[in-house]
């Protein structure tokens, strides 16, 4: 790793990030700290690289902000249609039944929340045609600022008093919740609480076949002033998280301990998308990218998309061909 002895990197828990916190790729001087929340890579000190929100780079690119810059190499990627939660006994079937509706959401200019938006949007539900709540999923949640200080309209608000959504959507005060991870209990029978599409797999991959991509949520930031001083640095790292994607995914059919049927859902995930649903780089991102900038705009989350020099000025792709195992 060029010419970092010590570079310290911070992500979740992914999967796909644990041969580089194990060693188990080449990594030369990265040590990569797992997370239990996405850090901070202008605020927090101590990394030289960081997990980042799209959204908030994006915007912070917009602002003329440049002390991060990112890579094509997006670690969380998510379809966002099972993210849209309604009661059980809801009339609502699909997209356009929430025309009018009360809508809660765990943060307003979120890169997943963007995306979910994008959802109704294309069913013709834009961000004016619905009243928004914006606060935490369960009163277990931290309370904080989830609006960021965005520009919104007069039918986007906090929820009062910070009440959680969940409990606003089971008493009927919301007709819908916007979330990216389920609420404690809604996988068991008798859950009170459905996901909108009845077939949220079926919608995400019909919405695949139109749009070529799943949606990026987070990608890799890497402090502009480590960068300067070492500009090779960005295809290094671009191969460092190939590398150890690709080792995960060998590891993954082998050590099924997430499901018992993990082999049978690889199977299924590699005929709808092919080998790589995650891919790194900026040829397969491009598109996605200009799709996401697309909808910040049209939710007038940015004035206008950031050209893609200046977005990306590391447009690199991986040139690894085989896992980089430590020897």
């Amino acid at each position: 790793m060029v010419p970092h002895v010590d570079l310290h990197l911070g992500t979740r828990h992914w999967d796909h990030v644990v041969p580089i916190a194990l060693g188990d790729v080449a990594t030369r001087g990265v040590r990569l700290s797992r997370l239990d929340s996405t850090p901070d890579l202008w605020n927090e000190p101590g990394y030289a690289a960081a997990e980042t929100s799209f959204s908030r780079y994006v915007r912070a690119r917009a602002d003329g902000d440049d002390r991060v810059l990112a890579l094509p190499v997006f670690l969380m990627r998510s379809f966002r249609h099972r993210c849209i939660l309604v009661r059980q006994d809801s009339p609502a079937e699909r997209p356009a039944d929430l025309a009018g509706a009360r809508i809660g959401l765990t943060g307003w200019p979120d890169s997943g929340n963007t995306w979910t938006r994008a959802v109704l949007r294309e069913a013709g539900v834009g961000v004016a045609d619905a009243e928004w709540r914006v606060g935490p999923l369960t009163a277990a949640h931290p309370a904080f600022d989830r609006i960021g200080g965005a520009p919104v309209g007069a039918n986007v608000r906090p929820t009062d008093g910070g009440a959680a959504l969940v409990d606003l959507l089971e008493t009927g005060e919301l007709d819908a919740v916007m979330t990216p991870f389920m609420p404690p209990g809604f996988h068991r029978t008798g859950s009170r609480l459905r996901t909108l599409f009845r077939d949220p797999r079926g919608a995400e991959q019909a919405w695949f076949a139109a749009h070529g991509f799943v949606p990026g949520i987070h990608l890799l930031g890497v402090r502009a002033d480590v960068l300067g001083d070492a500009p090779g640095l960005a295809q290094e790292l671009v191969d460092l998280f190939e590398a150890a994607k690709r080792v995960s995914a060998v590891r993954r059919t082998k050590l099924a301990d997430v499901t018992p049927w993990l082999n049978e859902e690889v199977a299924v995930t590699t005929r709808v998308f092919g080998a790589d649903w995650m891919p790194y780089g900026w040829s397969a991102n491009r598109r996605m990218v200009a799709a996401f900038q697309d909808e910040l705009v049209a939710q007038h989350l940015l004035a206008a998309p950031v050209p893609e020099s200046d977005l990306f000025p590391f447009p690199l792709e991986p040139t690894v061909e085989e896992p980089a195992w430590t020897a």
